[in-house]
């Protein structure tokens, strides 16, 4: 199976250099959205994609630089291509993604629902679903804002791509030493105090096991001001594809570029 991640953007939602931090995952040919923010329609019209090239989306939570973009990619969708993107939400998300987010742009009728632009895909926490051929995935529930929903995701068992997150050194000890996880894709807030996000003076507590397996996401623009004070930890590049590979974790890194 041929899996691979390319990420739009991987910037925090006030990075001007970056774009929002959205991910395209790849695999055998079809394709998977991880947010769709502000800027994921310039993000992927940089890369040669239109969202008609996209099989579905999958929401991880209601910020703007998380589903800013879901307006345009649904009123493309609808009037450019003529089909309806399937979209993957937990469904605790599903009504206030609309109600609250998606209504009153894209209501033309007092009837419309989400449903009238979407295949709507509402998945429950803690259960495996299959979104694409080979790529399963897992809602795991995580803390970002107070009385906020937010979900991070495990895909396929081995790869945790965190969906904003505060600081859990032992969820991501739980993940490695309990559920085998390989691979970690995580949001870093460059400078403290990591209010609603892990800030990296934070991920620097964690143990040589966990770093080494995990890359950074999600950051500011003065990230290149970082580089080679990471620790054990890397930056994800925005727009760099990789190819990912369950690999039994001895001393290197679960991604292959």
């Amino acid at each position: 199976m041929d899996m691979k991640v390319q990420m739009l953007g991987t910037g925090s939602a006030f990075a001007k250099a970056f774009h929002n931090n959205n991910a395209l995952f790849t695999v055998d040919g079809r394709r998977l959205l991880v947010d769709c923010g502000i800027t994921a329609p310039k993000a992927l019209h940089e890369l040669g994609y239109s969202f008609n090239d996209l099989d579905a989306v999958l929401i991880t939570h209601i910020h703007g630089d998380h589903i800013g973009g879901l307006e345009e990619f649904a009123f493309q969708m609808k009037f450019i291509y003529g089909r309806k993107p399937t979209l993957y939400i937990a469904d605790t998300l599903a009504e206030p993604l609309w109600e609250n987010s998606l209504k009153g742009g894209l209501q033309q009728n007092p009837s419309d629902t989400l449903s009238d632009y979407f295949v709507l895909r509402p998945i429950a926490e803690g259960i495996v679903h299959e979104l694409l051929p080979g790529l399963q995935v897992e809602l795991i529930a995580t803390n970002h804002i107070p009385n906020k929903a937010n979900y991070s995701l495990l895909f396929n068992g081995f790869f945790f791509y965190s969906g904003d997150i505060v600081f859990d050194g032992e969820l991501l000890e739980s993940l490695v030493s309990k559920r085998g996880v390989q691979l970690i894709f995580h949001d870093c807030q460059l400078h403290p105090p990591g209010v609603v996000h892990a800030c990296l003076s934070q991920l620097l507590t964690l143990p040589a096991h966990i770093q080494e397996r995990l890359y950074l996401m999600h950051y500011g623009d003065d990230q290149p001001e970082f580089i080679g004070r990471t620790g054990l930890m890397r930056f994800i590049e925005q727009q760099k594809t990789y190819e990912l590979a369950r690999l039994t974790f001895a001393g290197q890194s679960g991604m292959i570029e």
